[in-house]
């Protein structure tokens, strides 16, 4: 399991990498009123990829590294433990809802009727998920800490 959180680790910069790329594009093409194009929405697709990938590993992850047996024990044992709590409660459900924006952003595109809109619709959507994704990270500063490159 060691090389799934170290697959998982890593992954993390695509999905930072492609959702920060998104949001850019969005930004210049509402502030310079440009049509939405093929980059925009190969940015937003590569967002939404990288991202499925990262859940993936993350669910493979919560099963196999025990985060799930500590819900059969009782939510009063996970939540007086804050790294428990973070792994088990805190960081898999703030990262389904990130999921679930980055493809409700990539539905709204498709049906938006305007460039403007689809780019305000992909900033909203997408710069939510990448935020709630920057705050249920396990950054080395938090109590909760991982590294940020693990080899």
């Amino acid at each position: 399991m060691a090389v799934i959180l170290i697959i998982h680790s890593l992954l993390r910069w695509f999905v930072l990498l492609f959702g920060i790329l998104a949001i850019i594009d969005a930004i210049r093409g509402i502030t310079g009123n440009k049509p939405y194009t093929r980059r925009n929405n190969r940015m937003s697709l590569f967002f939404m990829i990288s991202f499925d990938i990262q859940l993936l590993f993350g669910m493979i992850l919560y099963m196999t590294n025990g985060w799930f047996d500590y819900l059969k024990e009782g939510m009063g044992t996970v939540m007086k433990d804050p790294i428990i709590r973070f792994f088990t409660i805190e960081h898999a459900l703030m990262m389904l809802l990130a999921w679930a924006l980055v493809h409700i952003s990539r539905s709204a595109v498709k049906r938006a009727t305007t460039d403007i809109s689809k780019h305000k619709k992909s900033l909203i959507f997408s710069g939510l998920a990448l935020l709630i994704v920057l705050i249920s990270i396990p950054w080395p500063f938090r109590e909760v800490g991982r590294q940020l490159f693990p080899f």
